[in-house]
């Protein structure tokens, strides 16, 4: 089984998982009641554009950008998951157009069809040619469309524990890494029926040099020091403010990071 295949049955197991729950990471009741999930930093206004919302999984991001006004697809390669999302949308009275498809390989259908790519935390470490990734998207804008790329940033990816601080991850693209391990990002304690995966690492440099290959021009890149959300299932403390910060000898390092560009 390859890579795209194994990480697909792990997503469809996670799929089932995610949509029964109902808090924290993944609470329903609070998206059908009106919470939204975007992070409001460095996007702007959606409202009147064709946005397609890339790797959606359940499209909670999805719904909440539609209610923004946008006109929303998403796009994901896992049949359960693009199920939870119609169902979803439906119970939030959100209309969704959704595509199953390779984020590495959209159909013709899709090129030259959107103001706004959006992918956000946990995406490209799913990809292993980061080129082709940047290229479907690319593909995807129109002319003068914008990319909005919120990820991990890759020194925290590299973390095990803080305290002692240990490491279990590369910084840079080394090939496949293969890991068997039960439980969810939103609930380390479920069971998971698919558990093994394989993951990809990417530099900061190397995601914004696939940008550039692809044809985009970079906007900005924005390094963030904290975050709302601890989205390694406990490897930070949550701090008196609620963030959570990465911090090594009393220095904090960036858990995220947002790359924009256009077409």
């Amino acid at each position: 089984m390859d890579a795209t295949e194994t990480n697909r049955a792990h997503w469809e197991s996670l799929a089932r998982v995610h949509a029964t729950q109902n808090r924290g990471y993944y609470d329903a009741d609070a998206l059908i009641a009106g919470r939204d999930t975007v992070p409001d930093r460095w996007l702007g206004d959606v409202r009147g554009m064709d946005v397609m919302h890339l790797q959606c999984h359940l499209a909670y991001d999805g719904i909440s950008l539609a209610r923004r006004g946008a006109r929303v697809t998403g796009v994901d390669f896992s049949p359960e998951a693009l199920r939870g999302a119609a169902a979803l949308a439906e119970r939030c009275g959100v209309s969704l157009e959704l595509v199953e498809a390779s984020a590495t390989d959209l159909p013709a259908s899709l090129h030259g069809r959107f103001d706004l790519v959006y992918a956000t935390v946990g995406v490209i470490g799913w990809i292993e040619d980061l080129d082709a990734w940047m290229r479907s998207v690319y593909a995807a804008l129109r002319p003068g469309g914008r990319l909005f790329l919120h990820e991990l940033h890759p020194l925290y990816l590299m973390v095990a524990t803080v305290d002692p601080l240990t490491l279990d991850y590369p910084y840079a693209f080394d090939g496949p890494r293969e890991f068997d391990e039960d439980g969810s990002y939103a609930d380390p304690s479920a069971h998971v029926e698919a558990t093994k995966t394989i993951e990809f690492a990417h530099s900061l440099g190397e995601v914004v040099t696939a940008a550039v290959r692809a044809g985009m021009v970079v906007d900005a890149l924005h390094e963030e020091l904290e975050t709302d959300r601890e989205d390694r299932g406990g490897v930070l403390p949550q701090d008196a403010d609620g963030q959570y910060r990465l911090r090594v000898s009393g220095e904090v390092l960036p858990v995220l990071y947002t790359l924009l560009a256009h077409r």
